[in-house]
């Protein structure tokens, strides 16, 4: 519990006595002087058999809650093992990326020195050093086999000395573990002294100052770049979960992250959110078809220490959550408003806000935002997602912020964005996603720095309409255009040329004819935008035939890295097969068919396979794929190799046909590591038991599957029962919602 719930938290105190017989749960107390703080509020008398459960993550604090009468009442949860900490340890060591990357540096570095140097090696040793045979024997058993031996044993002591140190509490280890594999230069010496600054009292458990020091050394070891992208890490609210992207995009409005050594400031801001999972000071939560991290979430402690950092430096005030700060006596920079039972709490009242460059809202709840008080000049990240309060109205404010950099209207309920926002000459990033907004108005083309494009609704293909009106001048800055809608009229379609700097298109709603002028000069756009460098593109196509054109390019799309096709899809295109680079492919669900996989089975860099309804839901569906199982003696034959890379394979149908995995005597899929299936129709899968690297099968079974369905589901999963042992070992883990 943190102070600022105390003062709630006394009213309910104050109740209880008047009440009779109560149970009193107070969760997560840091401290000592936290707990005597409450304790002076409870009732001291107990006459009606009541009862106060403390939970704490220390074991000074529950040795102080326990001290009455002399009884002890503590009740400990044992800590890690010596065994459990070392397996911890270690695999957080040899899982961090920046950990194996510094071990090949430093291979590659030591191979070329010993190339390039002179009179090291025992075929160097001048003449007076020559030793006898024997000896030379020895010498170049020191020389070449010991001293790696020599060196993996003195580092193994070091990392038994610093986890053993931890008490085995897991935040410490896997802290530790962070900073070590991040630090994989740093000679045993330079651990031990560290170990020794860290842990003075060498005894266990781990006191809470003992883990704020450990916290301590680690924020102090990061790179100055990575120190402010921590800090950073304060605007979000306890607990939450916080999408990559989202951090991503403020940090490079923010002016943290930019262009460095060739790579572009979105490639920097990749590489310093690894280091900060590498070090542990954040934790993925959820991960991308595509393996990569999409969200992600911050201990409490970790988060604790960096709010109190943060607001020493007076880099972030955070005003309502669960953090109680004092008002800053400075000006405020960068202002993050939080939910709060406390109307005092929600207050800005006496803060100094014109200074403010960012504002961060969280939670829906319809609040009064002091945009008044606010230097329309200086504010550069505006972040409302979600925010209820949020009116049209609000827009002619914010289209006053010359010198926003990053716009968030996300999950409000604005419906018009006002041509005005053509001021904002400086935006990079607007995301309106999720709201009410339909078309962008004519102003759009002329934010010239604007770098994403975000806006529809994927889960209900919701499309946004570009202006009708060809820019005057390209977009050149653009790199993603998310969300949009092309329809007949839309004369919009000539300015797609001109994206020339485009890396993700996504299209959500085509409404074209087929032979029209506009349905040739997309696909002419489509054509010339992938030879530009084109690396994403997304397609549902649901009242058109444009999708089944697409064979017809003249060149495959050589850049792309991602491709999505669904809608009314008759069959892949051929030039599928020469895309080396592709990571992701989605396709409809109505070219399930064993000819699709043998085009693709060659993909040399393919990691997640997904054949998807389409999000206008029919009948016809379900006749394409009862066609397509005539093709293969009614059922969907995987074909034997292939696929090396895939590791991801997904179905999203009404009905999944039956699956067959099974081909004697041959090797089919062997890198893949999980499937998953939603469908509310199920005629089984079979041969599973074949795919050697399956790990896990998730099946989501909708709300109106019938009992043949349900029964092949319980079946799958019940299959271990009945096999050997050796062979229900094997099987992998059936998951089911």
């Amino acid at each position: 519990m943190n102070l600022s719930k105390l003062a709630h938290f006394f009213s309910l105190v104050f109740c209880f006595r008047f009440i009779g017989r109560y149970l009193l749960l107070v969760d997560d107390i840091w401290s000592v002087e936290t707990w005597e703080t409450i304790r002076n509020w409870l009732p001291h008398d107990n006459t009606k058999d009541s009862r106060v459960i403390v939970t704490t993550r220390f074991q000074a604090v529950g040795a102080a809650c326990s001290e009455r009468d002399g009884t002890d009442y503590l009740h400990t949860v044992n800590v890690l093992s010596d065994a459990d900490s070392k397996s911890l340890f270690h695999q957080g060591v040899s899982e961090c990326p920046s950990s194996k990357e510094s071990e090949r540096m430093d291979t590659r570095s030591q191979a070329i020195d010993t190339e390039s140097s002179e009179g090291d090696g025992p075929d160097h040793l001048h003449s007076a050093d020559v030793p006898s045979d024997a000896d030379a024997k020895d010498l170049l058993k020191d020389r070449v086999s010991d001293p790696q031996g020599s060196k993996d044993r003195e580092k193994e002591e070091a990392n038994e000395e610093i986890w053993k140190y931890c008490g085995g509490l897991p935040l410490a280890i896997v802290t530790m573990d962070g900073l070590v594999a991040c630090n994989p230069t740093k000679n045993n010496d330079h651990w031990s002294k560290v170990c020794k600054s860290l842990f003075p009292e060498h005894v266990a458990p781990l006191t809470l100052e003992g883990v704020t020091r450990i916290l301590d050394y680690c924020y102090t070891d990061l790179p100055a770049d990575l120190k402010t992208c921590s800090l950073y890490l304060s605007i979000f609210p306890k607990g939450s979960k916080i999408s990559k992207k989202r951090l991503t995009r403020r940090c490079i409005s923010e002016c943290f992250v930019a262009e460095k050594q060739g790579l572009s400031a979105e490639e920097v801001a990749e590489t310093y959110f690894n280091q900060l999972i590498s070090r542990k000071i954040i934790r993925p939560v959820d991960h991308s078809s595509n393996g990569k991290v999409k969200s992600f979430k911050v201990h409490d402690m970790i988060l604790e220490y960096i709010v109190s950092k943060s607001s020493e430096e007076n880099f972030i005030t955070v005003v309502g959550g669960h953090w109680l700060m004092p008002t800053p006596s400075n000006k405020v920079r960068r202002l993050s408003m939080q939910s709060s039972g406390s109307r005092h709490g929600n207050s800005t009242k006496g803060m100094n806000l014109s200074q403010v460059r960012s504002l961060t809202v969280f939670g829906s709840q319809n609040r009064r935002l002091p945009f008044e008080s606010f230097n329309n000049g200086i504010i550069q990240v505006l972040d409302l997602e979600g925010w209820k309060g949020l009116t049209n109205k609000h827009l002619i404010d914010i289209c006053k912020m010359l010198a926003l950099k990053y716009l968030s209207l996300r999950r409000t309920e604005v419906s018009e964005i006002p041509s005005k926002i053509e001021k904002l000459q400086y935006l990079e990033t607007l995301d309106i996603r999720e709201t009410n907004v339909e078309v962008l108005p004519k102003g759009f083309g002329q934010l010239k720095q604007l770098r994403s494009m975000l806006g529809g609704n994927k889960n209900t293909r919701k499309a946004l309409k570009l202006p009708h009106e060809k820019n005057k001048e390209p977009m050149k800055a653009l790199r993603i255009l998310s969300g949009i809608e092309i329809d007949e009229d839309s004369s919009a379609v000539a300015s797609l040329h001109q994206l020339t700097g485009l890396r993700k298109l996504a299209i959500y709603k085509l409404s074209k004819r087929e032979g029209g002028q506009t349905f040739t000069q997309l696909r002419s756009a489509i054509e010339y935008l992938c030879s530009c460098g084109l690396q994403t593109l997304t397609i549902n196509d649901e009242g058109s035939d444009f999708i089944n054109s697409l064979d017809t390019m003249s060149a495959p799309p050589r850049y792309i890295i991602g491709l999505e096709l669904s809608g009314k899809m008759e069959k892949a295109p051929e030039w599928i097969k020469d895309l080396n680079n592709l990571y992701k492919l989605t396709l409809s669900v109505t070219v399930l068919q064993t000819r699709t996989f043998q085009l693709i089975q060659d993909l040399p860099k393919l990691f997640t396979l997904t054949f998807t309804l389409s999000a206008a839901k029919d009948d016809r569906d379900i006749v394409v794929l009862e066609e397509n199982k005539q093709l293969t003696d009614r059922e969907i034959i995987i074909p034997p190799g292939g696929f090396k890379s895939l590791k991801l394979l997904r179905f999203f149908a009404t009905m999944v046909p039956r699956l067959s995995f099974a081909v004697t005597g041959k090797e089919v899929m062997l890198a893949l590591e999980r499937i998953d299936m939603r469908f509310e129709a199920f005629e089984g899968i079979y041969g599973i038991e074949t795919l050697k690297s399956l790990q896990e099968v998730h099946l989501s079974v909708g709300n109106q599957a019938d009992e043949i369905t349900k029964f092949l589901v319980e079946d799958l999963k019940d299959t271990p029962k009945y096999l050997d042992k050796k062979y229900a070992d094997k099987w992998p883990k059936i998951i089911t919602e």
